[in-house]
């Protein structure tokens, strides 16, 4: 027989899994707008600049309605695992370290009050829940980092020049021209990325903490689940959105194709790492240009981020009832 907190891991990986599939497709449009504003180069009042306006209707001009779900693909078989994998960690820490035990066991330590004993960090919740979103966004960001890589390189190719079919004929031309180490370019600003989430979900736990005392014991309705996701998703995006343009900038960075004398292609390996990408932004485009596309990004992670948790939150409540009903 499973244990309560396998079947709650489980629970976790389901609910983190079907919200991750439901905000994918609702807000893939303003992903593709994202990112292709990350990923120019041109700095804002040069010519060749394109604003938010100007990159919709440039996709809907030259790619059509269909254009601004380029990478849908990919983007789905990357918010599956990510938020599968986040939602079983983070819960999985969450139940390990702070759920009242029902005996002495190895996993609890002495609290010097006169609760006895008590879990690890029952008396730290904000501690808590940094450490369990810290973890989760590091094991999820590492375990599918390749996924984020392919779907950027789709989102961002030129219409000219059209590298790559799908998703399989993306991964298979990445790995032939650049290598294994290309699915982890930008893993470094993704993994500086994680303050993002050690902000959100510690805030998102405390603002429904909030709402639960004061409704009492009945469950939170639906629009406070996404005010909750929603305030902590647009504080924590606007305190750490540097590291998006920077890891957008490395993840799009190609090697320079050359043709040998024997005629193989050959790929060059000058590109440039996390700080020199990070002083040419600067440096070309000012410090407004790490903040390339906050606006848009904002109108797509904030109802990403409340349609996510509420999914999630929705789904783990069905789950609970049906586990519960079943040890009635």
């Amino acid at each position: 027989m499973p244990s309560s907190g396998t079947k709650w891991t489980t629970n976790s990986m389901i609910a983190g899994a079907g919200g991750g599939l439901v905000a994918s497709i609702a807000t893939c449009p303003l992903d593709v707008i994202k990112t292709k504003l990350q990923a120019q180069r041109a700095a804002r009042g040069q010519s060749d600049y394109l604003g938010v306006s100007a990159t919709v209707r440039n996709i809907i001009k030259h790619d059509g309605l269909r254009g601004l779900y380029r990478g849908l693909g990919p983007t789905i078989l990357g918010y599956l695992p990510t938020w599968a994998i986040y939602f079983a960690v983070y819960d999985g820490i969450k139940t390990r370290f702070g759920e009242p035990p029902l005996g002495v066991d190895k996993r609890i330590y002495p609290a010097p009050s006169a609760k006895g004993y008590q879990p690890l960090m029952r008396e730290h919740p904000w501690g808590l829940h940094i450490l369990s979103a810290m973890a989760a966004g590091a094991t999820s960001t590492i375990c599918t980092n390749p996924l984020w890589v392919i779907k950027t390189r789709f989102m961002t190719q030129a219409r000219t020049e059209v590298r790559y079919r799908h998703t399989l004929d993306a991964a298979l031309t990445i790995y032939r021209l650049e290598g294994i180490r290309a699915f982890y370019r930008g893993i470094l600003p993704s993994l500086l990325g994680i303050t993002h989430v050690a902000v959100q979900f510690p805030l998102y736990e405390q603002l429904k903490l909030m709402a639960e005392l004061r409704s009492g014991d009945a469950p939170l309705p639906v629009y406070t689940i996404l005010g909750c996701s929603a305030m902590a998703k647009m504080i924590a995006s606007v305190a750490t959105y540097p590291h998006e343009v920077v890891r957008t900038r490395l993840q799009t960075q190609r090697r320079i194709i050359t043709r040998g004398e024997d005629g193989r292609l050959l790929p060059t390996r000058k590109r440039s790492g996390i700080v020199r990408t990070t002083q040419k932004i600067i440096r070309f485009e000012g410090w407004r240009g790490l903040y390339k596309g906050l606006s848009i990004n904002l109108i797509r992670t904030v109802p990403n981020s409340a349609v996510t948790m509420l999914t999630y939150e929705l789904l783990m409540r069905e789950l609970s009832a049906r586990r519960q009903g079943q040890v009635h």
